[in-house]
Protein backbone atom coordinates (compact mmCIF):
# COMPACT_ATOMS: atom_id res chain seq x y z
CA UNK A 1 0.00 0.00 0.00
CA UNK A 2 1.53 3.56 -1.02
CA UNK A 3 0.26 6.82 0.92
CA UNK A 4 0.36 10.37 -0.65
CA UNK A 5 2.60 12.91 0.86
CA UNK A 6 -0.11 15.87 -0.18
CA UNK A 7 -2.65 15.00 2.54
CA UNK A 8 -2.30 14.07 6.07
CA UNK A 9 -0.99 10.71 6.99
CA UNK A 10 1.50 9.41 9.82
CA UNK A 11 5.23 8.67 9.28
CA UNK A 12 7.57 7.54 12.22
CA UNK A 13 9.71 9.99 13.23
CA UNK A 14 11.99 8.93 16.06
CA UNK A 15 10.24 6.67 18.64
CA UNK A 16 6.53 7.70 17.37
CA UNK A 17 3.96 8.13 14.55
CA UNK A 18 3.63 11.97 13.52
CA UNK A 19 1.39 13.21 11.41
CA UNK A 20 2.26 14.88 7.88
CA UNK A 21 0.71 16.88 5.70
CA UNK A 22 1.87 18.42 2.09
CA UNK A 23 5.55 17.41 3.19
CA UNK A 24 7.64 17.95 6.05
CA UNK A 25 11.36 19.20 6.43
CA UNK A 26 13.36 16.54 7.72
CA UNK A 27 10.91 13.98 7.00
CA UNK A 28 12.07 12.82 4.03
CA UNK A 29 8.97 13.09 2.06
CA UNK A 30 7.86 15.38 -0.80
CA UNK A 31 4.39 17.00 -1.94
CA UNK A 32 2.93 14.96 -5.02
CA UNK A 33 5.27 11.61 -4.36
CA UNK A 34 4.25 8.39 -2.79
CA UNK A 35 5.66 6.11 -0.29
CA UNK A 36 5.25 3.01 1.75
CA UNK A 37 2.36 3.10 4.14
CA UNK A 38 3.81 2.38 8.01
CA UNK A 39 2.09 -1.09 9.61
CA UNK A 40 -0.85 0.93 11.35
CA UNK A 41 -1.05 4.02 13.69
CA UNK A 42 -3.41 1.51 16.19
CA UNK A 43 -1.37 1.07 19.55
CA UNK A 44 -1.30 -3.58 20.01
CA UNK A 45 -2.63 -4.10 23.52
CA UNK A 46 1.29 -4.70 24.45
CA UNK A 47 1.39 -1.21 23.80
CA UNK A 48 -1.67 -0.46 25.72
CA UNK A 49 -1.09 -2.60 29.04
CA UNK A 50 2.14 -1.68 29.20
CA UNK A 51 0.89 1.84 29.62
CA UNK A 52 -1.21 0.52 32.57
CA UNK A 53 -4.85 0.31 31.64
CA UNK A 54 -6.97 1.48 34.57
CA UNK A 55 -10.66 -0.44 35.04
CA UNK A 56 -9.52 -3.58 33.37
CA UNK A 57 -10.93 -7.08 34.36
CA UNK A 58 -8.51 -10.15 35.23
CA UNK A 59 -9.18 -13.45 32.62
CA UNK A 60 -7.76 -16.32 34.15
CA UNK A 61 -7.72 -17.79 30.56
CA UNK A 62 -5.44 -15.68 28.06
CA UNK A 63 -6.27 -18.45 25.32
CA UNK A 64 -10.09 -17.41 25.65
CA UNK A 65 -9.29 -13.94 25.30
CA UNK A 66 -7.10 -13.95 22.48
CA UNK A 67 -9.57 -16.36 20.50
CA UNK A 68 -12.48 -13.33 21.46
CA UNK A 69 -9.81 -10.55 20.51
CA UNK A 70 -9.34 -12.11 17.05
CA UNK A 71 -13.04 -12.70 16.39
CA UNK A 72 -13.91 -8.77 17.12
CA UNK A 73 -10.95 -8.03 14.60
CA UNK A 74 -12.77 -10.34 11.90
CA UNK A 75 -16.03 -8.99 12.85
CA UNK A 76 -17.71 -6.40 10.22
CA UNK A 77 -17.70 -2.56 11.88
CA UNK A 78 -20.81 -1.70 13.58
CA UNK A 79 -20.60 2.16 11.97
CA UNK A 80 -18.60 3.57 9.43
CA UNK A 81 -16.27 6.63 9.49
CA UNK A 82 -18.21 9.08 7.46
CA UNK A 83 -21.20 8.78 9.69
CA UNK A 84 -18.38 9.78 12.21
CA UNK A 85 -17.05 12.71 10.25
CA UNK A 86 -21.11 13.70 10.20
CA UNK A 87 -21.37 13.49 13.83
CA UNK A 88 -18.44 15.84 14.52
CA UNK A 89 -19.58 18.47 12.21
CA UNK A 90 -22.48 18.33 14.00
CA UNK A 91 -20.66 18.63 17.83
CA UNK A 92 -18.51 21.32 15.38
CA UNK A 93 -22.58 23.25 15.80
CA UNK A 94 -23.10 22.64 19.37
CA UNK A 95 -19.28 24.21 20.15
CA UNK A 96 -20.11 27.41 18.19
CA UNK A 97 -23.11 27.69 20.09
CA UNK A 98 -25.76 26.64 17.33
CA UNK A 99 -26.93 23.51 18.27
CA UNK A 100 -27.68 21.30 21.67
CA UNK A 101 -26.47 17.81 22.25
CA UNK A 102 -29.00 15.58 23.72
CA UNK A 103 -27.10 12.14 25.35
CA UNK A 104 -29.13 9.91 27.25
CA UNK A 105 -29.31 5.77 27.38
CA UNK A 106 -28.86 3.32 30.10
CA UNK A 107 -26.09 3.61 32.65
CA UNK A 108 -25.24 -0.09 31.56
CA UNK A 109 -27.03 -1.46 29.34
CA UNK A 110 -27.57 -5.57 29.61
CA UNK A 111 -27.68 -8.69 27.47
CA UNK A 112 -32.02 -9.38 28.36
CA UNK A 113 -33.08 -5.90 27.53
CA UNK A 114 -31.42 -6.35 23.75
CA UNK A 115 -35.45 -6.46 22.74
CA UNK A 116 -37.70 -4.41 20.31
CA UNK A 117 -39.65 -3.11 23.01
CA UNK A 118 -36.68 -2.04 25.57
CA UNK A 119 -34.83 -0.45 22.48
CA UNK A 120 -38.26 1.58 21.02
CA UNK A 121 -38.84 2.72 24.51
CA UNK A 122 -35.34 4.56 25.48
CA UNK A 123 -35.64 5.28 21.52
CA UNK A 124 -38.86 7.02 22.16
CA UNK A 125 -38.37 9.32 25.48
CA UNK A 126 -34.86 10.35 23.62
CA UNK A 127 -37.06 11.41 20.49
CA UNK A 128 -39.52 13.03 22.86
CA UNK A 129 -36.92 15.31 24.91
CA UNK A 130 -35.15 16.11 21.85
CA UNK A 131 -39.09 17.37 20.37
CA UNK A 132 -39.01 19.33 23.40
CA UNK A 133 -35.97 21.20 23.22
CA UNK A 134 -36.21 21.57 19.83
CA UNK A 135 -39.89 23.24 19.70
CA UNK A 136 -39.54 25.07 23.30
CA UNK A 137 -36.33 26.45 23.13
CA UNK A 138 -35.81 26.59 18.84
CA UNK A 139 -32.44 25.31 18.64
CA UNK A 140 -31.37 22.51 16.79
CA UNK A 141 -30.71 19.14 18.72
CA UNK A 142 -27.97 16.51 18.19
CA UNK A 143 -28.98 13.50 19.36
CA UNK A 144 -26.56 10.76 20.68
CA UNK A 145 -27.77 7.17 22.19
CA UNK A 146 -26.19 6.25 25.19
CA UNK A 147 -26.85 2.55 23.78
CA UNK A 148 -25.59 -0.23 21.65
CA UNK A 149 -22.53 -0.42 23.86
CA UNK A 150 -22.68 0.70 27.02
CA UNK A 151 -22.03 -2.91 28.60
CA UNK A 152 -19.13 -1.80 30.63
CA UNK A 153 -19.13 0.16 33.63
CA UNK A 154 -16.41 1.30 35.91
CA UNK A 155 -15.81 0.50 39.50
CA UNK A 156 -14.98 2.18 43.05
CA UNK A 157 -13.89 -1.61 44.17
CA UNK A 158 -12.46 -4.42 42.26
CA UNK A 159 -14.53 -6.76 44.73
CA UNK A 160 -17.61 -6.89 46.38
CA UNK A 161 -18.28 -8.87 49.91
CA UNK A 162 -21.96 -10.42 51.14
CA UNK A 163 -21.94 -12.43 53.90
CA UNK A 164 -18.48 -12.73 53.85
CA UNK A 165 -18.37 -14.00 50.65
CA UNK A 166 -15.97 -12.35 48.40
CA UNK A 167 -16.38 -12.29 44.76
CA UNK A 168 -15.47 -10.13 42.01
CA UNK A 169 -17.29 -6.92 41.64
CA UNK A 170 -19.94 -6.77 38.47
CA UNK A 171 -18.43 -4.55 36.11
CA UNK A 172 -21.09 -4.55 33.51
CA UNK A 173 -22.80 -7.58 30.81
CA UNK A 174 -19.37 -7.18 28.81
CA UNK A 175 -17.32 -8.75 31.66
CA UNK A 176 -19.87 -10.88 34.32
CA UNK A 177 -23.10 -11.38 35.39
CA UNK A 178 -24.78 -9.51 37.48
CA UNK A 179 -26.17 -12.73 40.32
CA UNK A 180 -23.58 -13.05 43.53
CA UNK A 181 -22.06 -16.31 42.57
CA UNK A 182 -18.16 -17.23 41.83
CA UNK A 183 -19.14 -18.70 38.29
CA UNK A 184 -21.41 -15.56 37.47
CA UNK A 185 -18.64 -13.23 38.80
CA UNK A 186 -16.22 -14.81 37.04
CA UNK A 187 -15.00 -12.19 34.13
CA UNK A 188 -15.85 -14.19 30.70
CA UNK A 189 -14.09 -13.58 27.56
CA UNK A 190 -16.84 -14.64 25.50
CA UNK A 191 -18.67 -11.55 26.73
CA UNK A 192 -16.50 -9.34 24.56
CA UNK A 193 -18.01 -11.03 21.48
CA UNK A 194 -21.86 -11.06 22.92
CA UNK A 195 -21.46 -7.37 23.35
CA UNK A 196 -20.59 -7.13 19.56
CA UNK A 197 -23.95 -9.29 18.69
CA UNK A 198 -26.16 -7.34 21.26
CA UNK A 199 -24.70 -3.93 19.93
CA UNK A 200 -25.17 -4.95 16.32
CA UNK A 201 -28.93 -6.05 17.12
CA UNK A 202 -29.39 -2.56 19.04
CA UNK A 203 -28.28 -0.73 16.27
CA UNK A 204 -30.39 -2.52 13.37
CA UNK A 205 -33.68 -2.08 15.53
CA UNK A 206 -32.61 1.44 15.80
CA UNK A 207 -31.92 1.83 12.17
CA UNK A 208 -35.48 0.25 11.39
CA UNK A 209 -37.30 2.43 13.52
CA UNK A 210 -35.66 5.90 12.89
CA UNK A 211 -35.89 5.06 8.81
CA UNK A 212 -39.12 3.15 8.95
CA UNK A 213 -41.69 6.30 9.98
CA UNK A 214 -41.27 5.92 13.76
CA UNK A 215 -39.47 8.91 14.05
CA UNK A 216 -41.88 10.69 12.04
CA UNK A 217 -42.72 13.94 13.59
CA UNK A 218 -46.57 13.16 12.50
CA UNK A 219 -46.18 10.44 15.27
CA UNK A 220 -45.40 13.49 18.26
CA UNK A 221 -48.63 12.18 19.47
CA UNK A 222 -48.20 8.68 19.44
CA UNK A 223 -44.70 8.34 21.65
CA UNK A 224 -46.89 9.43 24.41
CA UNK A 225 -48.10 6.35 26.23
CA UNK A 226 -50.57 5.65 28.98
CA UNK A 227 -48.26 6.19 31.67
CA UNK A 228 -46.84 9.33 30.84
CA UNK A 229 -50.50 10.64 29.06
CA UNK A 230 -51.72 10.66 32.66
CA UNK A 231 -49.23 13.22 34.49
CA UNK A 232 -48.79 16.49 34.75
CA UNK A 233 -45.91 16.44 32.40
CA UNK A 234 -47.30 14.01 29.78
CA UNK A 235 -50.09 16.64 29.36
CA UNK A 236 -48.37 19.67 28.97
CA UNK A 237 -46.21 17.65 26.49
CA UNK A 238 -50.02 16.68 24.80
CA UNK A 239 -50.29 20.37 24.48
CA UNK A 240 -47.31 20.75 22.50
CA UNK A 241 -47.92 18.00 20.41
CA UNK A 242 -51.24 19.33 19.23
CA UNK A 243 -49.38 22.79 18.63
CA UNK A 244 -46.88 20.80 16.68
CA UNK A 245 -49.68 19.20 15.00
CA UNK A 246 -50.87 22.22 13.94
CA UNK A 247 -47.71 23.42 12.38
CA UNK A 248 -47.58 20.52 10.51
CA UNK A 249 -50.80 20.43 9.09
CA UNK A 250 -50.42 23.88 8.03
CA UNK A 251 -46.93 23.30 6.50
CA UNK A 252 -48.49 20.77 4.35
CA UNK A 253 -50.95 22.82 3.30
CA UNK A 254 -48.88 25.30 1.64
CA UNK A 255 -47.12 22.76 -0.28
CA UNK A 256 -43.85 21.78 2.45
CA UNK A 257 -43.09 18.70 3.47
CA UNK A 258 -39.09 18.37 4.00
CA UNK A 259 -37.98 15.08 4.32
CA UNK A 260 -36.56 16.40 7.95
CA UNK A 261 -39.82 16.29 9.26
CA UNK A 262 -39.96 12.01 8.52
CA UNK A 263 -36.53 10.64 9.59
CA UNK A 264 -34.01 11.94 12.36
CA UNK A 265 -30.27 11.46 12.70
CA UNK A 266 -29.49 9.52 15.42
CA UNK A 267 -25.92 8.40 16.90
CA UNK A 268 -24.51 5.84 19.42
CA UNK A 269 -21.76 6.12 21.92
CA UNK A 270 -20.62 4.46 25.42
CA UNK A 271 -17.43 4.44 27.31
CA UNK A 272 -13.84 3.11 25.73
CA UNK A 273 -13.30 1.03 28.52
CA UNK A 274 -12.46 -1.90 27.80
CA UNK A 275 -9.06 -2.01 26.06
CA UNK A 276 -9.66 -5.41 24.66
CA UNK A 277 -12.92 -4.45 22.78
CA UNK A 278 -12.36 -1.07 21.85
CA UNK A 279 -8.76 -1.84 20.32
CA UNK A 280 -9.89 -4.76 18.20
CA UNK A 281 -13.53 -2.91 16.72
CA UNK A 282 -10.45 0.32 15.51
CA UNK A 283 -9.71 -0.26 12.31
CA UNK A 284 -7.67 2.02 9.08
CA UNK A 285 -10.91 3.84 7.12
CA UNK A 286 -10.31 3.40 3.17
CA UNK A 287 -11.14 6.57 2.38
CA UNK A 288 -8.27 8.60 4.80
CA UNK A 289 -6.12 5.86 6.15
CA UNK A 290 -7.17 7.21 9.70
CA UNK A 291 -7.97 5.10 12.31
CA UNK A 292 -11.73 5.20 13.56
CA UNK A 293 -13.55 3.27 16.73
CA UNK A 294 -15.75 1.49 14.67
CA UNK A 295 -17.65 0.10 17.48
CA UNK A 296 -19.63 2.96 18.25
CA UNK A 297 -20.00 7.17 16.50
CA UNK A 298 -18.71 8.64 19.84
CA UNK A 299 -16.95 7.61 22.66
CA UNK A 300 -15.85 8.89 25.91
CA UNK A 301 -13.20 8.25 28.84
CA UNK A 302 -14.54 8.46 31.68
CA UNK A 303 -13.77 10.09 35.07
CA UNK A 304 -11.59 7.22 36.87
CA UNK A 305 -9.43 6.10 33.14
CA UNK A 306 -8.77 9.90 32.34
CA UNK A 307 -4.68 9.68 33.16
CA UNK A 308 -2.90 12.03 30.30
CA UNK A 309 -0.38 8.82 30.16
CA UNK A 310 -2.81 6.54 30.30
CA UNK A 311 -3.85 3.27 28.03
CA UNK A 312 -7.28 4.83 27.39
CA UNK A 313 -5.68 8.38 26.29
CA UNK A 314 -3.39 6.84 24.44
CA UNK A 315 -6.50 5.15 22.14
CA UNK A 316 -8.58 7.89 21.85
CA UNK A 317 -5.73 9.93 20.86
CA UNK A 318 -5.50 8.25 18.29
CA UNK A 319 -8.70 7.35 16.45
CA UNK A 320 -10.48 10.10 14.63
CA UNK A 321 -14.09 9.46 16.10
CA UNK A 322 -15.22 12.34 17.86
CA UNK A 323 -14.46 11.89 21.41
CA UNK A 324 -15.28 13.00 25.07
CA UNK A 325 -14.04 13.68 28.14
CA UNK A 326 -15.22 13.55 32.01
CA UNK A 327 -14.49 15.95 33.99
CA UNK A 328 -15.25 15.74 37.90
CA UNK A 329 -15.06 18.15 40.97
CA UNK A 330 -10.83 16.75 41.11
CA UNK A 331 -10.01 17.78 37.33
CA UNK A 332 -8.35 21.29 37.46
CA UNK A 333 -7.83 24.04 34.68
CA UNK A 334 -3.86 22.29 34.04
CA UNK A 335 -5.63 18.73 33.20
CA UNK A 336 -8.06 19.91 31.07
CA UNK A 337 -5.47 22.21 28.87
CA UNK A 338 -3.50 18.70 29.06
CA UNK A 339 -6.27 16.42 27.67
CA UNK A 340 -6.74 18.79 24.92
CA UNK A 341 -3.51 19.27 23.61
CA UNK A 342 -3.22 15.13 24.15
CA UNK A 343 -6.50 14.37 22.58
CA UNK A 344 -7.05 17.21 20.17
CA UNK A 345 -3.25 18.41 18.96
CA UNK A 346 -4.93 20.23 16.01
CA UNK A 347 -7.71 21.87 17.79
CA UNK A 348 -10.18 20.17 15.27
CA UNK A 349 -13.88 21.82 15.88
CA UNK A 350 -15.77 18.57 16.89
CA UNK A 351 -13.09 16.86 17.92
CA UNK A 352 -13.31 17.17 21.91
CA UNK A 353 -16.37 17.42 24.23
CA UNK A 354 -15.61 18.23 27.56
CA UNK A 355 -18.61 16.02 30.09
CA UNK A 356 -19.02 17.52 33.65
CA UNK A 357 -19.74 15.90 36.18
CA UNK A 358 -19.40 18.12 39.48
CA UNK A 359 -22.52 17.24 42.07
CA UNK A 360 -24.94 19.96 42.29
CA UNK A 361 -23.82 21.51 45.39
CA UNK A 362 -19.91 22.01 43.64
CA UNK A 363 -20.54 22.99 40.20
CA UNK A 364 -20.98 26.94 40.90
CA UNK A 365 -17.36 26.43 42.42
CA UNK A 366 -15.39 24.53 40.47
CA UNK A 367 -16.66 24.85 36.87
CA UNK A 368 -15.71 28.29 36.14
CA UNK A 369 -12.16 28.04 36.48
CA UNK A 370 -12.19 25.02 34.13
CA UNK A 371 -14.52 26.81 31.71
CA UNK A 372 -12.33 30.20 31.74
CA UNK A 373 -9.14 29.18 31.56
CA UNK A 374 -9.87 26.63 28.86
CA UNK A 375 -11.77 29.21 26.84
CA UNK A 376 -8.78 31.53 27.41
CA UNK A 377 -6.36 29.13 25.35
CA UNK A 378 -8.66 28.87 22.47
CA UNK A 379 -9.55 25.47 22.73
CA UNK A 380 -12.59 23.78 20.68
CA UNK A 381 -14.81 22.15 23.48
CA UNK A 382 -18.21 21.15 23.48
CA UNK A 383 -19.23 21.74 27.08
CA UNK A 384 -21.55 19.35 28.37
CA UNK A 385 -23.33 18.95 32.14
CA UNK A 386 -23.84 14.95 32.96
CA UNK A 387 -26.16 15.92 36.06
CA UNK A 388 -25.81 12.32 37.46
CA UNK A 389 -23.04 10.84 38.39
CA UNK A 390 -22.30 13.76 41.18
CA UNK A 391 -25.50 13.10 42.80
CA UNK A 392 -25.97 9.44 43.73
CA UNK A 393 -26.34 8.78 47.20
CA UNK A 394 -27.96 5.44 49.48
CA UNK A 395 -31.44 6.02 50.55
CA UNK A 396 -32.66 4.72 53.65
CA UNK A 397 -33.96 1.58 52.21
CA UNK A 398 -30.44 0.81 50.80
CA UNK A 399 -30.93 1.50 47.33
CA UNK A 400 -28.60 3.78 45.34
CA UNK A 401 -30.59 6.59 44.26
CA UNK A 402 -30.54 10.07 43.10
CA UNK A 403 -32.90 13.19 43.75
CA UNK A 404 -34.70 14.84 41.18
CA UNK A 405 -34.01 18.26 42.28
CA UNK A 406 -30.14 17.51 42.81
CA UNK A 407 -30.02 16.64 38.97
CA UNK A 408 -31.75 20.02 37.76
CA UNK A 409 -29.76 22.19 40.54
CA UNK A 410 -26.68 20.99 38.62
CA UNK A 411 -27.68 21.76 34.86
CA UNK A 412 -29.19 24.80 36.37
CA UNK A 413 -25.59 25.78 37.45
CA UNK A 414 -24.18 24.76 34.30
CA UNK A 415 -26.43 27.07 32.66
CA UNK A 416 -25.72 29.95 34.92
CA UNK A 417 -22.02 29.55 34.79
CA UNK A 418 -22.09 29.44 31.35
CA UNK A 419 -24.19 32.54 31.37
CA UNK A 420 -22.19 34.91 33.15
CA UNK A 421 -18.60 33.82 31.39
CA UNK A 422 -20.69 34.20 27.66
CA UNK A 423 -20.18 30.56 26.75
CA UNK A 424 -22.08 28.32 25.42
CA UNK A 425 -23.60 25.29 27.35
CA UNK A 426 -23.83 22.95 24.70
CA UNK A 427 -25.81 20.07 26.24
CA UNK A 428 -26.85 17.16 28.38
CA UNK A 429 -25.59 13.84 29.07
CA UNK A 430 -28.31 12.04 31.31
CA UNK A 431 -29.16 8.10 32.54
CA UNK A 432 -32.59 7.45 31.82
CA UNK A 433 -34.92 4.92 30.55
CA UNK A 434 -38.24 4.59 28.38
CA UNK A 435 -40.08 3.04 31.24
CA UNK A 436 -41.88 2.97 34.48
CA UNK A 437 -39.18 2.61 36.80
CA UNK A 438 -38.99 4.17 40.47
CA UNK A 439 -34.72 4.58 41.01
CA UNK A 440 -34.83 8.47 40.93
CA UNK A 441 -36.48 10.37 43.99
CA UNK A 442 -38.47 13.58 43.37
CA UNK A 443 -39.69 15.05 40.24
CA UNK A 444 -43.46 16.00 39.65
CA UNK A 445 -44.42 12.64 40.91
CA UNK A 446 -43.41 12.91 44.11
CA UNK A 447 -41.25 9.87 44.17
CA UNK A 448 -40.18 9.11 47.34
CA UNK A 449 -37.61 6.55 48.99
CA UNK A 450 -40.13 4.53 50.69
CA UNK A 451 -41.04 3.47 46.83
CA UNK A 452 -37.80 2.75 45.21
CA UNK A 453 -38.09 -0.52 45.76
CA UNK A 454 -41.46 -0.79 43.92
CA UNK A 455 -40.06 -0.75 40.22
CA UNK A 456 -36.17 -0.88 40.71
CA UNK A 457 -34.51 -2.61 37.69
CA UNK A 458 -31.35 -0.95 37.16
CA UNK A 459 -28.09 -3.24 37.55
CA UNK A 460 -25.71 -0.32 38.49
CA UNK A 461 -26.91 3.35 38.84
CA UNK A 462 -30.34 4.54 39.05
CA UNK A 463 -32.00 6.13 36.23
CA UNK A 464 -34.40 8.69 35.30
CA UNK A 465 -37.58 7.28 34.56
CA UNK A 466 -39.84 8.85 31.33
CA UNK A 467 -41.87 11.30 33.15
CA UNK A 468 -38.68 12.75 35.15
CA UNK A 469 -36.67 12.79 31.30
CA UNK A 470 -40.10 14.66 29.46
CA UNK A 471 -39.84 17.02 32.60
CA UNK A 472 -36.19 17.25 32.78
CA UNK A 473 -36.59 18.56 29.01
CA UNK A 474 -39.24 21.35 30.15
CA UNK A 475 -37.25 22.88 32.52
CA UNK A 476 -33.85 22.62 30.23
CA UNK A 477 -35.85 24.69 27.74
CA UNK A 478 -36.62 26.86 29.87
CA UNK A 479 -33.28 27.31 30.44
CA UNK A 480 -32.23 27.48 27.14
CA UNK A 481 -34.47 30.31 25.42
CA UNK A 482 -32.61 32.34 28.66
CA UNK A 483 -29.16 31.04 27.15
Amino acid sequence: MTIRSDVPRCVRSADAWVQVTRGVAGSGLAPGRTYPCPVSTIPTLEQLHALGGAQQPTYRDPEALAQAVARLRKSPPLVFAGECDELKEKLAAVARGEAFLLQGGDCAETFEGVTAENVRNKLRVLLQMAVVLTYAASVPVVKLGRLAGQYAKPRSSDTETRNGLTLPAYRGDAVNGFDFTAADREPDPARLVEVYHASAATLNLVRAFVTGGYADLRQVHTWNTDFVRDSVTGQRYEAMAAEIDRALTFMRAIGADPDEFHRVDFHSSHEALLLEYEQAMTRIDSRTDSPYDVSAHFVWIGERTRQLDGAHVELLSRIRNPIGVKLGPNASPDDALALAARLNPDNEPGRLTFITRFGAGRIRDGLPTLVEKVTAAGIEVAWVCDPMHGNTFEASSGYKTRDFADVIEEVQGFFDVHRSLGTWPGGLHVELTGDDVTECVGGGELLDEAGLGDRYESVCDPRLNRVQSLELAFLVAEMLRKA
